[in-house]
């Protein structure tokens, strides 16, 4: 009996040590003692740590755990709040900056060796279920609503953005992982933006989307959602983006409208590019770069392979065995800058138009190129001068603008930007840097200004002749900008500009009628594409309406069709045939089927339907009284209602 009992003692302390060991390698959790979700930030960490160590301090809590409760809570906070440590911790479970490959290890082996006898490990499915593998593909495009709303929707109208919506344990998920990282390392070096949505973590951004199943991937281009609907291959994923895109981006250029497409500057105020290659259609590069500086250039496309591009190849020596990039300004027949390589980078794309963003002479046609091409003065060394032709409309690309051009390609610096502006479009900005307007009526000015505050104060000097193109008028302009140079205070004029008018802003009914135009696009994509469990309210409500309005249409159409078949009763002729033949075996029973209801009815006139008969008689309606015998009553009744009915037919007839 004592060894029996000595056995199970053993078996009892075995187990209690296996339960302690077990407990012993359950990992510390932080955000289990100070109470917070893994995505909390680093406001609310601090917010929860100092309350849970005023709570469990042990000079104000006397619990005998005080002391260890609050040795945990400030290792959860040393943990939390320092952002390499939490990483490692979120990855590896473990804090140590170089435990989390060793903690990795351990614990796939800890879970291989737990299940070795049911011949069961991860690599049985081959998912890589676990959050290590799977969130370092995924991490650094992870997506907040903040940043997603700040940064992402503001950038959408400079480049597209590719999205996928994930979760955790979802099988699809890890299906096309391999095909999404593909795709994503192709598309992130053409210049289109990625994002990584975890629904489980961020399901306020996912709502805001209209995911709401996983896996989903759309697109964001100019603040506006599309979701991707094909199956997900390199691609259907490639074509989604560029579907993206806007379809005017880049013009097709060739002999015969190379010649106005370039002369396009003088309406658009932007220089053109032109891009020659041999592909057949427009690379996506070539079409993210047209959307990224839509508002400063206008893109073309030469395919040198196409019969009809022989003459503008030879008009501008280009070699069509490379990809070339031209730029042109304000001379058609002569590039201001060439770019050609094999394979060009999105980046040597990006620095060669941002060295060409403007024309050599811009007009100023709004507020905002205004404040591009002049900025206001930050520092002494860091001036901005800006040479300004005030000049007519109608003297356009005239002598004194020409003289302007050639003076200004001459004379490009850094620190001087040559603009030029209509006077009849822009007459208040005009007239404040002209105070002695009857020496300039309907003649160009130039008038040398520095910006210094954002509210529109200047200081400038205007030449006091007006300006004719002639070579004295250069010689004078040169020597200003000479003395510039070395004396600021040559500019003694002070003054506060209007903001300029924009010239190339949409009449109101156009505006209208975009607005419409896109209004009516996005409702079309949300009802047949994107967030149907959003949209299934108003769904019901119209779908609702439409059928109480069909459903009154039909009741209607079948109610006057049976009015009508009523309203024509037969010829006389074929009721009297009709009657002949039935008039034998007419009964009291049969009586009243012969004049249908409608059209005549006979009804018994006695004391209880004497009042609603002929005393409550409705306005418009005539009774006949019938007075029978009971030996006359059957024969004289069916030739009464016969010949009523007959009267009655014709009448309504007519």
């Amino acid at each position: 009996m004592e060894v029996k009992k000595l056995s199970i003692s053993w078996q009892f302390l075995i187990v209690l040590v296996l339960v302690l060991q077990i407990l012993s390698a359950l990992d510390f959790d932080p955000y289990r003692v100070l109470g917070v979700s893994r995505t909390a930030s680093q406001a609310d960490i601090k917010k929860a740590y100092k309350k849970l160590a005023r709570e469990w301090h042990p000079d104000k809590n006397k619990d005998p755990g005080a002391e260890d409760k609050f040795i945990q809570i400030s290792k959860a906070y040393e943990i939390l709040s320092n952002e390499e440590k939490r990483s490692n911790y979120d990855h590896y479970g473990d804090a140590g900056e170089n435990q989390g490959y060793q903690k990795q290890q351990q614990r796939e082996y800890r879970f291989r060796h737990f299940h070795e006898n049911f011949y069961f490990d991860e690599s049985f499915f081959h998912f890589p279920f676990n959050s290590e593998r799977r969130d370092s593909i995924d991490e650094k495009y992870l997506l907040h609503f903040s940043h997603y709303v700040n940064e992402v929707v503001p950038d959408s109208f400079k480049k597209p953005y590719l999205i996928k919506i994930t979760s955790d344990w979802c099988f699809s998920c890890i299906h096309i992982e391999p095909v999404w990282k593909e795709v994503v390392q192709e598309l992130e070096g053409l210049g289109v933006g990625i994002g990584v949505v975890h629904a489980g973590y961020e399901r306020r951004l996912a709502h805001h989307l209209g995911a709401h199943s996983t896996p989903s991937i759309l697109g964001i281009i100019n603040g506006k959602i599309s979701f991707f609907h094909n199956a997900v291959v390199r691609e259907n994923l490639r074509q989604f983006v560029e579907s993206l895109l806007p379809g005017n981006l880049v013009e097709k250029v060739t002999n015969k409208n190379y010649v106005r497409f370039l002369s396009g500057w003088q309406q658009d105020n932007k220089p053109h590019v032109l891009l020659f290659d041999q592909m057949p259609v427009v690379p996506l590069l070539y079409k993210l770069t047209a959307f990224a500086y839509k508002d400063y250039l206008s893109f073309g496309y030469v395919h040198v392979g196409l019969r009809g591009a022989e003459e503008i190849t030879r008009q501008y020596d280009v070699n069509v065995y490379t990809p070339t990039i031209l730029v042109f300004k304000e001379h058609i027949h002569k590039p201001a800058d060439v770019i050609q390589a094999r394979g060009m980078k999105k980046q040597v794309i990006d620095d060669f138009i941002t060295q060409n963003k403007y024309l050599l002479a811009a007009r100023l046609t709004s507020q905002k190129l205004f404040h591009e091409l002049c900025p206001v003065k930050r520092s002494h060394r860091q001036r901005k001068y800006c040479v300004v032709l005030l000049t007519p409309e109608a003297t356009k690309l005239g002598k004194p603008f020409e003289a302007f051009l050639s003076f200004a390609l001459a004379n490009t610096q850094d620190t001087v930007r040559f603009v030029h502006i209509y006077s009849n479009r822009q007459q208040e900005f005009a007239t404040t840097l002209l105070p002695d307007s009857d020496t300039f009526p309907g003649r160009s000015a130039v008038s040398i200004l520095e910006r210094r505050t954002t509210g529109g104060r200047v200081v400038y000097k205007t030449l006091e002749a007006p300006w004719t193109g002639s070579e004295s008028d250069k010689f004078t302009l040169l020597g200003y900008l000479d003395q510039l140079r070395r004396d600021p205070a040559l500019l003694s004029s002070e003054a506060v500009l209007p903001d300029l008018t924009d010239e190339l802003a949409p009449i109101f009914l156009l505006r209208w009628l975009y607005s419409a135009s896109d209004y009516i696009s996005d409702c079309w994509d949300s009802i047949f594409h994107n967030n149907w469990r959003e949209m299934m309210p108003l769904l019901s409500l119209v779908f609702s309406a439409l059928f109480i309005l069909f459903g009154t249409v039909i009741v209607q159409a079948f109610s006057d069709s049976n009015d009508e078949r009523e309203s024509n009763p037969p010829d006389k002729e074929e009721v009297h045939e009709k009657a002949g033949k039935t008039e034998p075996s007419f009964t009291k029973e049969n009586s009243s089927k012969i004049p249908k209801k409608g059209f005549v009815e006979v009804t018994e006139l006695t004391d209880v339907t004497y009042t609603s008969n002929l005393v409550r008689l409705r306005p418009g309606h005539m009774n006949v009284v019938l007075i029978l015998s009971d030996p006359t009553k059957t024969s004289l009744l069916q030739k009464f209602a016969l010949e009523v009915y007959t009267f009655t037919g014709r009448i309504i007839r007519r």
